[in-house]
């Protein structure tokens, strides 16, 4: 064959061509991971965000990342609609922090059932309904009843037997937000100390303030509030000023937020829990990096994987 300089020109480009054919496939290599939390009007999940964007700068030849968050911690429509999106944008793994244990579940079923690999963290998704689709879900993090004992067990030590205490929960219908209201209730019944009620704060400030002076004004001699987050103890701490009850009425949360770290420093608010949120989004993203690179099916991964979680005091 006599090469000419055409002949080297159209086989320079198709060289080329197949170069930039290549390129697109070589890309899809890389896996696109999706973080689905709940409000990032919460500072917790703002924290978990950051977190996971730092993991996936430090890593970027290893996977792309793409988070949500919706804007109310009970809108369980808008998480289901970013599920579904995800889905749609071909994800290769999906890390959920659900709003709701059990609403969550088909949608995650359907993302399961295309193939991606879904990981649960901060608050566990219900047995009964991952078992009633014929799934599991791996849940990335913390015994929240754990944590919250130990939070509780600390307030104990300042009270005495007989003395009343009111629990503001979490969106009541979430996994975590009963586990930690049955740790609270695990130590004050240990200690002998009575909870007069149960109500939620529905893990907001506004909320858990409202719950809060409901509470001080049914129960005028309360000695204490346990909230199940931070949020909510900042609720709690602004109810019991405006009460003119700063200093008699005690106040523990959950989550050690920056912006509760003043009024552990001051005493205002005596305890809460980290379960260190800046890494619980990156448990779950190396949890599913991992069995991705092992080529595992969403059977094939553990039904468990727990996490810290400390007590945090003055």
């Amino acid at each position: 064959m006599t090469f000419t300089r055409r002949t080297v020109q159209t086989a320079a480009a198709l060289a080329l061509l197949g170069g930039l054919v290549a390129q697109p496939a070589l890309a899809q290599e890389k896996p696109k991971v999706a973080l689905i939390m709940k409000s990032l009007a919460n500072e917790f999940f703002r924290t978990m965000e950051d977190g996971a964007k730092a993991h996936q700068k430090a890593h970027a030849k290893d996977y792309t990342l793409v988070t949500n968050g919706i804007k109310d911690e009970t809108d369980t429509a808008a998480q289901i609609k970013m599920v579904e999106q995800m889905v749609a944008q071909k994800v290769q793994a999906l890390v959920i922090a659900p709003a709701d244990s059990k609403a969550l579940v088909p949608a995650i079923k359907a993302a399961i059932d295309k193939g991606i690999l879904v990981v649960n963290i901060d608050n566990q998704l219900d047995a009964a309904a991952l078992k009633e689709k014929s799934i599991t879900v791996p849940f990335v993090g913390p015994d929240n009843r754990a944590g919250a004992r130990l939070v509780g067990d600390h307030l104990a030590k300042t009270l005495k037997s007989g003395d009343k205490v009111g629990i503001i929960e979490g969106v009541s219908t979430t996994f975590n937000a009963q586990q930690r209201t049955l740790g609270y209730q695990d130590a004050m019944k240990a200690a002998g100390i009575t909870v007069v009620g149960v109500q939620s704060g529905q893990w907001e400030i506004d909320k858990g303030n409202t719950v809060a002076a409901g509470m001080l004004r049914e129960h005028p001699d309360l000695k204490a509030l346990l909230a199940g987050n931070d949020n909510m103890a900042l609720g709690a701490v602004a109810a019991v000023k405006a009460a003119g009850k700063a200093g008699k009425v005690a106040v523990v949360g959950y989550d050690n937020i920056s912006a509760i770290k003043p009024m552990l420093a001051d005493g205002r608010v005596l305890a809460t829990a980290d379960q260190y949120g800046d890494k619980q989004a990156v448990f779950g993203i190396e949890t599913v990096l991992k069995a991705l690179a092992e080529k595992k099916k969403q059977a094939d991964m553990p039904a468990l994987i727990k996490t810290d979680v400390v007590l945090v005091t003055k």
